[in-house]
């Protein structure tokens, strides 16, 4: 039976959890991930970890102690120009994709957040269509300036 974990600032992951849990979304990102220590700040950001932050939380999926589905969640501290929420990484387990997983992980999260919520997609992603089923919009174009 699968099963939410719910790491927050009230209830932190202990060093194995974060590991798990950076390797899961490192792995099942593929293509659309990040380098392991931007995801370990996102974590650390969502669960209060860092000086500098407002929150958010993780949420894991799992059936007999292995992850099938994450998230992470940063608040942005912000109301009305800015969504409050950021959903940052979301991934499900390459061999149990197509079975209702993200859908339930998103459905969760929608459960758990206060105010708006803004997530990244490319427009390539699978993923896309399932975000727009459950009501997610594409407002704006996001442009970017990396120095």
């Amino acid at each position: 039976m699968d099963s939410f974990t719910i790491y927050n600032s009230n209830s932190k992951p202990n060093q194995a959890e974060k590991e798990e849990m950076v390797n899961f979304l490192h792995t099942h990102l593929g293509e659309y991930g990040d380098p392991k220590q931007h995801i370990l700040k996102c974590l650390d950001y969502a669960v209060g970890d860092l000086t500098t932050s407002n929150g958010g939380f993780a949420l894991a999926v799992k059936n007999h102690n292995k992850i099938l589905g994450a998230t992470i969640i940063n608040e942005t501290g912000m109301s009305g120009y800015i969504p409050e929420n950021i959903l940052v990484y979301i991934a499900v387990d390459k061999n149990t994709r197509g079975k209702g997983i993200g859908k339930k992980i998103i459905e969760k999260v929608l459960e758990l957040t206060q105010g708006d919520i803004a997530l990244h997609v490319e427009p390539n992603n699978p993923a896309k269509k399932l975000y727009e089923k459950l009501g997610f919009t594409n407002k704006y174009l996001e442009m970017r300036f990396k120095k």
